[in-house]
Formats: structure tokens, C-alpha cells, sequence
């Protein structure tokens, strides 16, 4: 037995790999402080009995993930998100990383003012890597807990048609096309700014997103209608292979400072590239849209997502809300 008593609370007393290990278990009775005593000693054989990690760095990790993650559509903005979290994890062995140094990445990173949503993205980035390290690479034995802000599905932003001509005066011309053709297909932003030649018929009027650039992993059929495909024939001629440029570079964010600008001279509160997304949507129920449609059109998997379309204006209800109307 390698528990001893002290003042009525029972110790362990072991010795492991050559070193005396004394610490108390916290209890006065017996029988607990010999269940804790085992535990100890299986966690202690279970740890020594595994095979030696290799001595990596969080930014190896880092440079690791990047190099296999060349195909994601997010890749810039994930970018973005490990560059603000570099300096608080890069000198730290990936084995020492502890759910208190997340936390407190995450915690500085909220101190900035932005959403949960934001947090999340940098932290599900956080995670991918501690996963791939794990399950992948061989570099970790565990990961650590990592703990996801609450997100109010309930938010949502969208434009009446006269802020979105306000909006659209103000942006330079690229992003306006972009921002139109967003409104038109209710595309997110990675699969304006990626959308390429190839993936275009103009002549039978449709666009693909194709599983690996779709946030369902599934292949996205997308209706390209009479203004979509205005915006798509102004671009002709501009780029070979990307459809969206900026000087004849693909333009790789929309949500930039010059956005970030025309919001302000816009007078607009509140308002993200994504939200456009919403706009789109609730413009289609408002015009009579059916939910099934839409989810169709949105390429959605979950109807509870579209359900949530469904009361934001009650306004092009009206004719309906007539129909039984008595003369009264």
C-alpha cells in the first residue's frame, strides 16, 4: 500500500521512474484514497507506456496545416486568424499547450470587440490543427478541451433595396459587381471571390459550386438569372481563369477596408459581406418564394436554416391576409 495518513487526510507516497512522488488525495476515508492512488498509478503507467512525441512547436504545426490546406476557399482568412493568434502560441511546444492558453487567445481576441462568430472561426481553426496533430501526424497523445462561444442564430441582417442602391453607390466597381451578383445568387463570399470560368455556362445559364468549395461538402447547382448573367459578361475578357478580378488579379477578399468604408458613407450599422446572403433570401420570400425553393436555391441541408426566412416581413403577406377578407 503507498497511501500514508497525515493530520486525518491520506496521502499517496510513490515512487516513479526513480522519483518519490507525495501528494494528497484530499480525502479522510480509506477506500477513497486508495481508488485515487490506483487511478494515479494506471494514468502514470498508461502515460509512460506510450511512445515519445516528437518536439514540435505550434508553429510547426501551423506551417504544417497551411501546407495541406492550399485548396481551402477560406485559406486567406484563415490566415488572417492564425497571423492574430501567432504571437501568443508560437514559441510554445504543441504538447504544452494548455485549454488555459487557448482560452486566453480567445479571450484577447474578444477584448477587440468582435462577434462570437469571429472567435469561433479562429478557434475551429485552433482545433483543425490540434486534430491533424493528434489523429494524423503522430505530434500529440491528447488535444486540448477547447471552449466555443454561444452564437445567437437568431441575428438576422438584411438590406430594404433602398439601402442596398445606397450601398452599392459607394463601393468601387469591382465590388460592386460582386456585391450585385451576390444579391443575385445568394452565393457566400468565398464562392463569389473563387468562382471560376470553368465552372460557368453562360449559355445554359447556370454556375457549379463543387463539394469541396461547399460549406455541406455537396455540389451546388447555382440558376444564374438575367442579372447574374449581365454582371458575369462584363467580366469576359478580364481574366482567363478567375471570373471576379481586381486589376487583373482574382480579388481574394470582400470584406476589405474599401467595404469596410462604403458601409460608413452608407450610413449602415451592423452589416457583414455574408448578410448579403440574408438579403438575398429574404428579398426571394418577400417576392413569393416558396421555403422549399429556397432551400433548394441556398443549397441548404437543414430546413430549420430556411425556416428562419420565413418572418422576416409580413409585408408581401398581405394580399394573402385579403383573400378572406368579408366586407365588413
Amino acid at each position: 500500500m503507498a497511501i500514508k495518513k497525515r493530520n486525518d487526510v491520506w496521502w499517496i507516497d510513490i515512487s516513479h521512474q526513480g522519483k518519490r512522488i507525495r501528494q494528497s488525495t484530499g480525502t479522510k476515508v480509506k477506500s477513497q484514497a486508495q481508488q485515487l492512488h490506483d487511478n494515479f498509478k494506471n494514468e502514470l503507467w498508461r502515460q509512460a507506456s506510450l511512445p515519445s512525441l516528437p518536439r514540435k512547436y505550434w508553429m510547426d504545426a501551423v506551417i504544417r496545416w497551411l501546407d495541406e490546406s492550399k485548396h481551402k476557399q477560406s485559406l486567406v482568412d484563415d490566415k488572417i486568424h492564425l497571423r492574430w493568434a501567432d504571437p501568443f502560441l508560437r514559441n510554445i511546444l504543441l504538447s504544452d499547450i494548455t485549454q488555459d492558453d487557448i482560452e486566453a487567445v480567445a479571450k484577447a481576441k474578444e477584448d477587440t470587440g468582435v462577434s462570437p462568430t469571429t472567435v469561433n472561426r479562429m478557434l475551429e481553426i485552433i482545433r483543425a490543427i490540434f486534430r491533424k496533430a493528434h489523429s494524423e501526424w503522430g505530434w500529440l497523445h491528447t488535444t486540448p478541451p477547447i471552449r466555443m462561444r454561444k452564437v445567437d442564430d437568431r441575428r438576422l441582417r438584411w438590406l430594404t433595396l433602398a439601402e442596398s442602391e445606397r450601398l452599392l453607390t459607394e463601393l468601387p466597381p469591382h465590388l460592386q459587381d460582386m456585391m450585385q451578383f451576390s444579391l443575385a445568387t445568394g452565393l457566400r463570399e468565398s464562392n463569389v471571390t473563387g468562382l471560376k470560368w470553368a465552372d460557368v455556362d453562360l449559355d445554359r445559364k447556370h454556375a457549379l459550386v463543387h463539394p469541396d468549395q461547399s460549406k455541406t461538402k455537396r455540389a451546388i447547382p447555382v440558376p444564374l438569372n438575367r442579372h447574374a448573367l449581365e454582371i458575369l459578361r462584363r467580366q469576359k475578357g478580364k481574366n482567363l481563369t478567375s471570373v471576379f478580378t481586381y486589376k487583373n488579379k482574382p480579388v481574394c477578399r470582400c470584406n476589405n477596408h474599401a467595404w469596410r468604408k462604403a458601409l460608413v458613407r452608407a450610413g449602415l450599422n451592423d452589416f457583414r459581406w455574408h448578410d448579403l446572403r440574408h438579403t438575398w433570401a429574404s428579398w426571394h420570400v418577400q417576392n413569393g418564394t416558396s421555403l422549399q425553393e429556397l432551400q433548394q436555391l441556398g443549397g441548404w441541408l437543414n430546413f430549420n436554416t430556411v425556416l428562419r426566412y420565413a418572418h422576416l416581413s409580413s409585408n408581401h403577406l398581405e394580399q394573402a391576409a385579403e383573400r378572406i377578407c368579408m366586407g365588413v
